[in-house]
């Protein structure tokens, strides 16, 4: 049976600064607020999609699909930060050995969460990307829209084809050129992350030779000098 690890009292000033990660908790709650937000906003493309379902034309019908798919991930990516954030910064969630434990929080870390959100971003920035490239035939097909047109496009994109464009060939060369760089930045994450916890078997000399005993790194050592 293992012995319970007494309980560490704080000093006023030390516990003082560790409570304060409770200040994050109105942050978390806010976040499940917009993942049910974003749950109105599925429901409602969703419906959009099923009464259009005659009316509109493939391109339409894909528009709102890749919409559809947008939010999932996006809300994916609310569920990682409320979850993990929440696990590695405020307060443990006590789920081991619960059924429903989703399998990457029990590996997480601030490096893990960074590089599945890099991931999850990444995959988001691909739905808009994509997005704008179904739609950019249009571009120099169409006059540009007014303002009053793009106030009104949520109501024409449901309703039947566009009449204008929205898209420029620099804006679509700069989204390309922005989601190029979220790649880039999410291999720059993964690969400082490796550098710093590099896999077993692959650790540097130095960091083995701390996590050995004393008397096997001096065995160690004199067999690497014969």
């Amino acid at each position: 049976m293992t012995p319970r690890t007494p309980d560490v009292r704080l000093g006023p000033l030390p516990a003082l600064i560790f409570s304060s990660r409770w200040l994050q908790l109105p942050l978390y709650l806010g976040l499940i607020v917009a993942q049910g937000v974003y749950v109105v906003l599925f429901l409602k493309e969703l419906w959009h999609l099923i009464t259009g379902a005659i009316s509109l034309g493939e391109q339409e019908m894909m528009l709102i699909v890749l919409g559809l798919i947008d939010v999932v991930m996006i809300s994916n990516l609310l569920m990682m930060v409320i979850v993990g954030g929440y696990e590695t910064f405020v307060s443990r969630l006590k789920l081991e050995n619960h059924p429903d434990q989703p399998e990457w929080l029990s590996h997480v870390n601030a490096s893990v969460l960074k590089v599945k959100l890099a991931m999850a971003i990444i995959g988001i920035s691909s739905i808009h990307l994509l997005k704008t490239f179904i739609a950019a035939g249009n571009i120099g097909g169409m006059p540009m829209c007014t303002p009053e047109q793009i106030n009104a496009m949520a109501e024409v994109a449901h309703k039947g084809a566009a009449t204008c464009a929205t898209l420029t060939s620099t804006g679509v060369m700069w989204q390309t050129i922005i989601h190029t760089i979220f790649i880039l930045s999410a291999l720059g994450i993964a690969w400082t992350d490796r550098v710093m916890n590099p896999p077993n078997g692959h650790k540097p000399k130095a960091k083995w030779r701390e996590e050995m005993d004393p008397a096997s790194a001096a065995a160690v050592e004199h067999d690497a000098h014969h």
